[in-house]
């Protein structure tokens, strides 16, 4: 029987990939672990491996196509394993392609992942799928028999407590798929189990947007540049973010002198041996050590309760071209700034020739944007879930204070935290600040 292999969904925010090249063509045969194409997600460029074996009958999307959604078949193979109990088998209903660009809006988006994803093989390969959920079984749990479904209609039958067994498929050869669950979701209560794993909400449809013509733009007085999969992912998750947490900014100013005294000399001293720190990497520290200081602003918010973070995962906002990607330097905490500054160098580098590979920039416990080198004074950021906080940093600058009653003049730097309110509370958040503040303007405090 026939084996489909569907676009995987390569994080967890994808929702389209860019099918930038094939490896294989059809009449060859593949093996579990051969890379067969390259995917173009919003973040990087991703080669994917087969995980089943058998030979290429057929290419469904060719190389190139645009906007191909998560569980649309790619590519189809001739094999001996029924298509009920093959992990590359997704519910889909492929519709004709315009274009290069295949239309496929029926789709619905499902965390499984088709094939595994590694990273270029410059860089070691790697697999972004956990194992299969015991709970997704294909088994019934009434007995031994197996049932043939759909992985989104077993996940979605999990979430509402629906007895596989009890219903008849209505797909090709007697399957279950969505459209069966959706059927008698009506009628089903969610289990416990289901509702801790339930799915968000439907986001909301968009008002239609008015054309720029509408809108008084004289025709033919503009250039359209075409959205991208990262300007698309950003503006629909920093829509959704703006819109669904409440946050709320604190602003401090700190005097940075002693800060870029203690950057100078370290800088100075350890010349011979190639280490160059940045002012970014020493507030990238304090901001470690600070939330350890205030593990309460080291927490991100989910529906069962808030988490705790043990380490500080600080992910730092790299602009790249088309967008920005924010790498994360992992456990922050525990390392000396030589070491984060190479490992920020590194992720930068290759943040910008988008060879990150996806638990490097996917996660992390807090942000941090760092507009200064470009100038600004003073912004605030959006929230960037999971983190329950970003930190927005402004320029360093000469500015007039009073210090002991008389005036002088300081190099100051304005900082603004935006909170997560589910998360962060004001106390908190000023709880954070006064511990950054003291790392920052007593540098030797890190040592410590």
């Amino acid at each position: 029987m026939s084996i489909d292999i569907t676009m995987p969904a390569l994080s967890p925010t994808m929702e389209e990939g860019n099918l930038a090249k094939w490896l294989i063509k059809v009449g060859d045969r593949i093996e579990p672990g051969q890379v067969i194409a390259e995917i173009e997600t919003d973040k990087a460029t991703m080669e994917v491996e087969a995980v089943d074996e058998g030979v290429v009958a057929e290419l469904l999307v060719p190389a190139g196509a645009e906007g191909v959604k998560v569980n649309t078949p790619i590519a189809r193979l001739s094999g001996d394993a029924p298509p009920s109990s093959s992990p590359l088998v997704g519910e889909v209903s492929p519709k004709a392609t315009e274009g290069g660009r295949v239309n496929a809006p029926d789709i619905a988006h499902t965390p499984s992942v088709a094939l595994r994803a590694t990273a270029p093989p410059s860089r070691g390969s790697m697999e972004t799928t956990p194992g299969p959920d015991p709970r997704l079984s294909t088994s019934s749990s009434q007995g031994s028999l197996r049932i043939a479904a759909s992985p989104l209609a077993k996940r979605m039958a999990l979430q509402l407590g629906i007895d596989l067994s009890g219903l008849k498929g209505s797909g090709p050869g007697g399957r279950i798929v969505k459209a069966d669950i959706e059927a008698v979701r009506g009628r089903a209560a969610p289990s416990s189990e289901g509702r801790a794993l339930a799915l968000a909400p439907a986001a909301q449809v968009p008002a239609q947007h008015k054309t720029l013509e509408q809108m008084g733009v004289l025709p033919g007085s503009y250039d359209l540049v075409p959205l991208d999969l990262m300007r698309k992912t950003i503006a629909r998750r920093m829509t959704e973010s703006f819109r669904d947490i409440p946050h709320f900014p604190l602003t401090i100013d700190l005097e940075i002198d002693p800060l870029l005294k203690a950057r100078a000399d370290i800088n100075k001293r350890f010349a011979e041996q190639g280490v160059k720190i940045s002012v970014n990497d020493l507030i990238i520290k304090a901001c470690a050590l600070a939330l350890m200081r205030e593990p309460r602003a080291n927490a991100s918010y989910t529906p069962d309760g808030l988490a705790l973070h043990h380490h500080a995962d600080i992910a730092v906002a790299v602009a790249i071209d088309g967008g920005l990607i924010t790498p994360i330097v992992r456990a922050a905490e525990t390392k000396g700034l030589a070491a984060i500054s190479a490992e920020m160098a590194d992720l930068a580098e290759r943040a910008r020739n988008r060879k990150l590979k996806p638990e490097e920039f996917q996660g992390g416990t807090f942000s941090l944007s760092n507009m200064g080198m470009h100038g600004i004074k003073s912004f605030s950021s959006i929230p960037n879930e999971p983190h329950g906080c970003i930190m927005s940093v402004g320029a360093g600058e000469k500015r007039p204070i009073v210090k002991n009653d008389a005036l002088a003049i300081a190099t100051m730097m304005s900082v603004t935290l935006t909170c997560d309110h589910r998360v962060v509370d004001g106390a908190i958040g000023a709880s954070f600040l006064k511990a950054f503040r003291g790392f920052i303007e007593d540098p030797m405090a890190m040592l410590l």
